[in-house]
Parts: C-alpha cells; structure tokens; sequence
C-alpha cells in the first residue's frame, strides 16, 4: 500500500528530476547540436569554460554582483518590514489586548503581491517602461532637476535595475519572517525590558537567535532563486544580455548557449556547473550555521 501511494511521486521523480539529471550530465560531455547525433569530447567543454569563453567569464561576475547585492538587500529588507508589522500587532490597548490597524490585512496583501508576479514577463516589460528614457522613474527626477538616464541602455546602470526588481519581490520572504516573530515568546521581550535592554540588544540577543533557522531558510531559498534569477534579465536585455553584456546572468547565458547557439552540450555542461556551485555554496552556508543558528531544546 505504502508503495502504491509512493508511486505517483517516485515515477515523477524518475521521469522529470532524476532522469533529466543524468541526461544532462551525459551531454555535458558530448558535441551535441540538438539536430544532430550527440559525439562524445570528454572534458571539452568545462575547459572551454574555464580558459577560453570570455562572455562565461563576464556572466559569473555579473552573477555574483546580482546575488551579492540582491540577496543580503532582500533579506534585511523583508526582515524590517516583518518586525514593523509585527510590532503594530503587538501594541497592545488598555485591555492587553493586541489593538490591529482595519488595514492591516490590505498592508500584509500589499507587500506580499509583488512576490507572485515579479518573476512574470509582464511585471518586467513594465519594469522596462518604467526605467525607460521617458519612463515615469524620470518623469519624477526631471521636477528634481535631474537630468534624464537611459537607465536600461547604460552598462552602469542596467544592471541595478534587475537587482531592485529582485528586491522589490521580498514579499514572501516578509511572510515567512512574520510568522517567525510571531514565534517569539513576548516574555522575553518584557524580562529584557525589565533589565533595561534596549531596542538593539532585544534584537541581537534576542530576536536574531530565536528566528536563526527560519535566517537560515530564506537565506538558502532567495540564494538559489538569485542564482536562477533569468525572466527579468531577458526582459530587460531584449533576449541580448546587454548593454555591453552588463546583464548577462549565467542563466541567461546557459539559455542562449542551448537555445539560440544550439550548442546543447556547452549549455549542458554549464547547467551541471551551475549545480555545483548551488551545491557547493548551499554546503558552505549550512557548515556555517552551526555558529550562528541556534536551534531550541
């Protein structure tokens, strides 16, 4: 029976994840042009990588930039938001009584809808319009008497443009960091008032440790969603990568490599490389943790 209920899970597992791995890893090593037969090269196309494409090259530094950038700002964003909320919540009345605002429910909604469209092509190509020459973001500077930016067809700035999408969408993150406040017995919070501590030492001796795991998920997920981070950046570069390959993601990058080059085992290899550093980075975070996340008996 237990097999039976299993199956559903295991037989999608084998046809959609595992098999698609293996696959995968077989034409990492192969000259494959998705209309020919696939031949078999050996390391060819990870020393390619790593000696001889400079556009590979540009997309991890733009990667890193994105992700070094995009995930710590998203994570200490959607953590203030939540520790506002929380503490509207918290106010309590004469009654002891949490006293809520009538628009909490439309502020929760409000900062968590960007999470569910941001990732669309249609929330990017506005977000193209937005920064456009003549896009509403300099209508606003000109009154200002700021001078007009072509923010999407600059090198410099193109790229930060994405980052604030990316940051723009921290609304699940919010939700997942709410609750875990909510999680924090408020005696706590009254013994520290008690002995005089502060807002700062609550929060570092107090709020930080008791949501240290939940810091450790959304760490993970909004790492390796960066990472993955594709639809904005072709949105923004029009497929190209560009101005100046200044937003070539190495998604974006994998997926010019298979579907417009056709070079399916280059892209192949680069998919298997991708999953190494997910890997490998994702080890690294955990290793780490069990020097700042405390877990309660």
């Amino acid at each position: 029976m237990a097999a039976l209920f299993l199956a559903p899970w295991a037989i999608g597992f084998l046809v959609f994840t595992l098999g698609p791995l293996i696959a995968s890893g077989y034409l990492s090593l192969t000259d494959y042009g998705l209309l020919s037969a696939p031949e078999f090269v050996g390391l060819s196309n990870y020393a390619k990588m790593l000696t001889d494409d400079p556009r590979f090259v540009k997309s991890i530094g733009v990667t890193a930039l994105y992700v070094f950038v995009s995930v710590p700002v998203t994570l200490v964003a959607a953590f203030l938001v939540a520790a506002l909320v929380n503490d509207r919540q918290r106010s309590s009345g004469a009654s002891g009584k949490a006293s809520r605002s009538p628009l909490f429910g439309f502020y929760r909604a409000a900062f968590y809808l960007p999470s569910l469209i941001a990732a669309s092509v249609a929330v990017a190509i506005l977000w193209v319009r937005l920064f456009a020459y003549d896009g509403i973001v300099n209508n606003l500077l000109a009154p200002l008497g700021l001078p007009r930016i072509a923010w999407i067809g600059q090198p410099g700035t193109a790229i930060w443009t994405i980052i604030l999408l990316s940051v723009w969408s921290f609304g699940s993150t919010m939700v997942i960091f709410y609750a875990a406040l909510k999680q924090v017995p408020a005696e706590r919070y009254e013994a520290a008032s008690i002995d005089g501590a502060g807002m700062l030492a609550k929060l570092w001796h107090i709020t930080l440790p008791a949501i240290s795991p939940i810091i450790l998920f959304n760490a993970v997920i909004v790492l390796v969603n960066a990472l993955q981070s594709f639809t904005p950046a072709y949105i923004v570069s029009n497929g190209t990568g560009g101005p100046a390959d200044s937003t070539l993601v190495f998604a974006l990058y994998l997926y010019e490599q298979a579907f417009r080059d056709l070079h399916m085992g280059y892209a192949s290899a680069m998919a298997v490389l991708m999953l190494l550093a997910l890997a490998g980075i994702t080890a690294l975070i955990f290793a780490s943790s069990k020097f700042w996340v405390h877990y309660e008996d």
